[in-house]
């Protein structure tokens, strides 16, 4: 039975607030401030200096701009320090443009198949919605960076330089999505008038060949070969020329792909710890590596990311960064606000619940590349960024733990520092994961 707001309900929630202790106080800060400004705790940003026992040195922060590459910008900064140290290359950096040209090439070709998949599906079908709703967009996860590597290889960013569409997507994802969505009108068409395979082939190839050219006008087209010329931090000069994409990564970077596995935290009653998981409709390469997901307890999970730091590697990782979290200066924790004293109310929710009620969902990619443990245990964490260096300390923020234990979804670990349980899980299960729902929250986009 529903029952409405009354008179004497009004009166009553208004003599309550009347009723609370310093509310004309609270009520004329929160309006002149904000609730976050007003709630924030100058403890919090004691607690939250950067130091810490393991830091690995990793160099100028990067700059994904007016984009949504953080998951691409996460991936390659991973793979650019290795480079920096070896090479003495200082703030070196991978092209985010290559991969990002074919990222949304080979987003469009997965947004065709998936929408001739479920062509025989009427338009208000919850698969059919979602696909619609974004056709493409610039996030991604660990495994799709991986594919685009398998397949394509990797550039130097001198190779292929940023472009305003790269550093400022929303036009380009505009007009993509515009077109995505006009030719799935017409495949959607083709399959229900009963066209032959080879006129619905012959479709999607022109469709594609029209993607290609609205990319190629935005960011350029991706070099097939290359010299790549530099000084070292000592001043001597380096070329070396006639480099394909593929033959760079193989001789710059090196790293055995198969090698790092996503695992996840998700405390959710429907996804059993130690299994693995993937995602329906998500990708990008048809035929390339798809993504997969281990689920692992927080302590656990937190365990492996430390083996890796003090192995002198760091970690990509994703998670709610809007949560709790003041960009300018650059502090992630769940102390730096409170709310619940302000407002005297109960805001406390489960990582468990924000998932299952949609409050929460992995938003951001970066990297750690540091950690400080106090007494065997982590208190607090190093985060290079991907956002300049005029927010944080030079673009570096640091989390705390239980900032960590709350809001960290993601990680990417090498599978040496896996138990062999687990390597043999993955091994077992790799082939038939437990398939999740496109709307999943560990299907979310960084």
């Amino acid at each position: 039975m529903s029952t409405a707001i009354t008179a004497a309900d009004l009166a009553s929630y208004q003599k309550a607030l009347d009723a609370t202790p310093g509310s004309k106080a609270l009520q004329k800060a929160v309006m002149n401030n904000g609730v976050l400004k007003s709630a924030e705790s100058i403890e919090s940003q004691t607690k939250m200096d950067q130091t810490f026992s393991i830091d690995l040195s990793t160099g100028a922060v990067a700059n994904q701009k007016q984009s949504g590459r953080c998951w691409m910008f996460a991936a390659l900064n991973t793979m650019r320090h290795g480079i920096q140290a070896q090479f003495k290359i200082k703030d070196f950096e991978l092209s985010q443009n290559f991969t990002f040209f074919w990222d949304k090439f080979e987003k469009s070709n997965y947004f065709y198949e998936n929408v001739l998949a479920t062509a025989d599906q009427p338009l208000d079908s919850r698969k059919v919605a979602f696909l619609m709703t974004t056709p493409q967009q610039d996030g991604g996860q660990w495994d799709m960076l991986t594919a685009l590597i398998d397949k394509y290889g990797i550039v130097p960013k001198s190779a292929m330089p940023e472009t305003f569409s790269s550093s400022a997507s929303r036009e380009l994802n505009s007009t993509l999505n515009l077109k995505l969505r006009h030719d799935a009108v017409a495949l959607r068409k083709l399959v229900a008038d009963k066209a032959s395979e080879k006129d619905i082939a012959d479709a999607k190839s022109k469709m594609l060949s029209e993607v290609y050219r609205i990319l190629a006008y935005t960011l350029g087209n991706p070099p097939t070969e290359f010299d790549f010329e530099y000084r070292d931090d000592d001043k001597a000069y380096h070329i070396d020329r006639d480099l394909t994409p593929k033959t760079f990564y193989d001789k710059y970077i090196g790293w055995d792909l198969d090698q790092y596995q996503s695992i996840i935290n998700s405390p959710t009653a429907d996804k059993p710890y130690n299994h693995l998981y993937t995602v329906e409709m998500l990708g990008n390469v048809i035929g390339g590596r798809e993504v997969r997901h281990l689920n692992l307890e927080i302590n656990d999970f937190k365990a492996l990311a430390i083996k890796q730091l003090e192995a002198g590697e760091s970690v990509w990782f994703g998670s709610d960064v809007g949560q709790s979290s003041d960009r300018k200066i650059g502090i992630l924790d769940t102390a730096i606000y409170d709310e619940d004293t302000l407002f005297d109310t109960d805001f406390t929710m489960s990582k468990a619940e924000r998932l299952d009620y949609g409050e929460s969902l992995m938003t951001h990619a970066m990297v750690l590349t540091g950690v400080d443990i106090v007494d065997g245990k982590p208190t607090k964490w190093k985060v290079e960024n991907s956002w300049g260096d005029k927010v944080g300390e030079k673009g570096y923020f640091v989390a705390s733990d239980a900032w960590f234990d709350e809001f960290v979804y993601q990680i990417v670990i090498n599978k040496s520092f896996l138990s062999t349980e687990l390597n043999d899980t993955i091994k077992k299960e790799y082939a038939q994961p437990t398939v999740l729902a496109p709307w999943d929250p560990m299907g979310a986009l960084a």
